[in-house]
């Protein structure tokens, strides 16, 4: 195509990066062939050793330094897996989550003690990453959390209950975001090192999701759980959510970036559906109203592209501040749902059987618009920079 190509975010330009991104690929085709990717959906998480898999790989701690053990990549290493993942459908696997929303906290606020503990770990599969956050009366209201952590001697105490938590099942890591002063709003949030192997932790079942079947979500209980008073992170109470605002903007990146892919694996099929079908003894690329769907799918696609380009090099630069990362969560999930919809569309009867990825697409994109903060809470925070 000329121009843009919407195919190759500019970043992949770096030879570098185009090695990396057929490593990646060449693991997916051999971890997450459909058959797996089924197996997925029906068993409600991925297989336990596919981390420690992509450990030995070398696709986790891609941006974590090397003198913790990991690849000293950037987000770059970051976005290309996540390109690659919703490319081979493989976007049950939360990899983006472990990698470059939960490891983040570790190398930014843990302790030196804390990072050479963990972090290894973490780069090897071996100790999976979540972060707890949400809880049944608390959703994109950090504040309103009522999860408490009460401090005993050199020990804190913590109770409460967290739910829709992604890599629930398998976490061995939870960061979890607790008041320690239920009386200071968003300033009595601290955030805890809680391991899945402590006394009073527990997991609810496997939550049963209208997309992303896949990916184990569950609830976590936490009945008078003892943690080390070691483990509060940054080593300061009621600095959680300040570590949470400086982090969200990442992370609100990393759902763009799902989007994105999906938005650019949902048009590869659809193309290659239109040209290979046929309808009234034409193929369905030849109407026009396809040709027009495609071309608006096209060019939507292409400036969710050059906007999230830019907002990544924003990221590498230390100068995306919430309010553009907002804007980028907001404007791609939402293209996303709307070309998501209209290949749907242009697949006929077939695009409603799961058999075919569209369909499936069409389940899974649904959550960007919820999941990292609503549609409705990014307006919110673009409107307060006005």
């Amino acid at each position: 195509m000329p121009g843009l190509d919407v195919e190759k975010p500019t970043y992949m330009l770096d030879e570098e990066l185009a090695l990396f991104e057929n490593t990646v690929a060449r693991f997916l085709d051999k971890h997450a062939a459909p058959a797996q990717r089924r197996s997925w959906r029906e068993n409600g998480c991925v297989d336990r050793d596919l981390w420690l898999a992509a450990g030995e790989a070398g696709l986790l701690g891609v941006s974590v330094p090397a003198e913790f053990g990991g690849h000293g990549g950037d987000f770059r290493h970051e976005a290309v897996l996540i390109r690659q993942l919703g490319i081979k459908h493989a976007g049950s696997f939360a990899l983006p989550l472990h990698n470059a929303v939960v490891a983040p906290y570790l190398v930014s606020y843990a302790s030196e003690a804390q990072r050479r503990r963990w972090l290894p770990s973490v780069v090897r599969g071996e100790t999976v990453l979540a972060v707890a956050m949400t809880e049944p009366s608390a959703g994109s209201d950090l504040q309103a959390i009522r999860t408490t952590a009460t401090r005993d001697g050199d020990r804190y105490r913590i109770n409460g209950q967290k739910t829709f938590i992604s890599n629930g099942l398998h976490a061995d890591l939870v960061i979890v975001a607790a008041k320690t002063d239920a009386s200071a709003g968003a300033k009595g949030v601290s955030l805890f090192l809680v391991e899945a192997s402590s006394p009073g932790f527990r997991r609810g079942a496997l939550l049963d999701k209208l997309g992303q079947e896949g990916r184990d979500t569950t609830e976590l209980f936490f009945d008078d759980v003892i943690v080390p008073a070691e483990n509060l992170l940054g080593g300061q109470e009621g600095t959680g959510f300040r570590m949470l605002m400086e982090k969200l903007p990442q992370e609100r990146m990393v759902i763009a970036l799902q989007s994105l892919a999906m938005i650019e694996a949902a048009l590869e099929t659809t193309i290659g559906y239109a040209k290979e079908r046929t309808a009234f003894g034409r193929r369905l690329i030849e109407f026009q109203n396809t040709q027009f769907k495609l071309a608006e799918c096209k060019t939507s696609a292409t400036v969710a592209r050059v906007f999230v380009d830019h907002c990544v090099g924003l990221l590498l630069q230390g100068r995306l501040d919430a309010a553009t990362a907002s804007m980028a969560k907001l404007w791609v999930s939402e293209a996303q749902g709307k070309i998501v919809d209209e290949c749907l569309q242009l697949h006929g009867g077939y695009g409603y059987m799961t058999e075919y990825p569209i369909a499936e697409m069409y389940k899974d994109a649904r959550v960007a618009r919820i999941y990292g903060g609503t549609s409705e809470i990014m307006k919110l925070i673009i409107a307060r920079s006005l």
